[in-house]
């Protein structure tokens, strides 16, 4: 373990930071259990049994049934996929867009950069980015898709807005301009002079992203504006246990859990990632 840690100091820094290691242990469990889910869980997460209905937990169902005496155990492993599609889809598609937003902003300034960063971003700012979510997937339907184009298009302008702010501060760099005096293209200092020194903020965005993510989803089922019946979905389970929250609380308490501790995990991480690519914290913690 030692040697590990003296070769990648990423492993050293988890090894010290027990929240961090608690929430990659956390994200690994839930990766697999998304993989894994149809070896995992006891039945098929859509197969009714209305005679068992509202069944507590129990050795037959572990985490108890819910209205239509559907497995809850299978449900919330089955969720688990739905959430980390979303979360990394999410993420992906909003950091592309963000990423060439703020490239093109920060670098070229001019037109481009009041176009991007005054009007466009501060539009999508005016409005509240959930409420602009609803209006999108309630505009074309629920669904998969639907909802993850809903959410990227809410998200994309947190990155452009890093993007911009880091390239900004970089391109002013002897390093940079001394590539633009070599006679370097605008890609090529794009590419490989000013992306490899703003990725860092990036990863930790990302990694905090995608909890919020996760949690958007689990609202935006909730609402009914997810994925579509009977897909597996932890908002949409929560929406079921509504109506009987006192009388089954476990229809609740497993899916809430589930998504209190997926959204824990990812910003674990991201706390991790911020003072491991951070040189001061670093220096002052030791890591």
């Amino acid at each position: 373990m030692q040697h590990l840690q003296h070769r990648f100091p990423l492993v050293r820094s988890v090894a010290v930071q027990p929240l961090a290691a608690f929430g990659v242990l956390l994200l690994t469990a839930f990766v697999l259990c998304a993989i894994f889910a149809p070896i995992l869980a006891p039945q098929d997460p859509a197969q009714l049994d209305l005679a068992g209905r509202l069944l507590p937990p129990g050795p037959g169902h572990v985490f108890g049934t819910d209205t239509l005496g559907r497995d809850i155990l299978s449900r919330t492993l089955y969720g688990a996929r739905i959430s980390l599609v979303v979360a990394v889809s999410v993420v992906s598609l909003s950091l592309g867009a963000g990423l060439i937003a703020g490239l093109a902003a920060g670098f070229y300034g001019g037109w481009i950069d009041t176009v991007l960063n005054i009007y466009v971003t501060n539009a999508f700012l005016s409005l509240p980015g959930i409420l602009l979510a609803i209006a999108f997937v309630a505009f074309l339907g629920p669904g998969l898709v639907n909802l993850i184009l809903a959410l990227a298009i809410s998200g994309w302008v947190g990155y452009a807005r890093l993007v911009r702010a880091q390239v900004m501060a970089v391109k002013e760099r002897e390093f940079v301009e001394a590539a633009r005096a070599l006679g370097a293209s605008d890609l090529r200092i794009l590419c490989h002079h000013i992306l490899p020194n703003i990725v860092q903020p990036l990863i930790v965005q990302a990694a905090i992203g995608m909890a919020g993510a996760v949690l958007a989803e689990a609202t935006l089922s909730f609402l009914g504006l997810g994925v579509p019946p009977p897909t597996a979905s932890w908002g949409a389970m929560l929406n079921d246990a509504r109506s009987h929250l006192f009388d089954s609380p476990h229809l609740v308490i497993f899916p809430a859990i589930a998504v209190m501790l997926a959204v824990l995990s990812f910003n674990f991480i991201g706390d991790a990632l911020r003072d491991f690519l951070d040189p001061r914290t670093r220096l002052t913690t030791g890591l």
